[in-house]
Order: C-alpha cells, then sequence, then structure tokens
C-alpha cells in the first residue's frame, strides 16, 4: 500500500528547489504556449503537455 505523501519530510534543499519550481512552471507554460501557439513542432507540442502535466501534478500535490 502506499505511503501518504509528506513534503515535510523532505531535505530542506529539495523543498526549497520544490517550491523554486512549482513557482516557475506557469510562466514556462505560458511561454511555451505562446510559442507553441506561433511555430508548432512536435517537440513543442509534448514539451507544452509536459510542463502542463507537471502543473497540474504540483496543484494537486502529487509532486
Amino acid at each position: 500500500m502506499r505511503r501518504k505523501y509528506n513534503p515535510y519530510t523532505l531535505p530542506p534543499w529539495l523543498r526549497s528547489i520544490r517550491g523554486i519550481c512549482s513557482q516557475l512552471i506557469i510562466p514556462f507554460c505560458i511561454f511555451q504556449g505562446i510559442r507553441t501557439f506561433l511555430i508548432p513542432t512536435t517537440f513543442d507540442v509534448m514539451l507544452l503537455a509536459i510542463f502542463i502535466l507537471i502543473a497540474v501534478a504540483f496543484h494537486l500535490e502529487f509532486i
């Protein structure tokens, strides 16, 4: 059975990196969305999908 995730059990340096990433993922998604809208390539679409999945995971506290 899976244990409940507790971010406070992480080392302090990893918690700070997690916090920085959760603050920066939305601007990355916006930038990548604009870039994908202007010059749509397969790589850009896949990268945007990965960024959106990471943003949803941070929002729902899966990461």
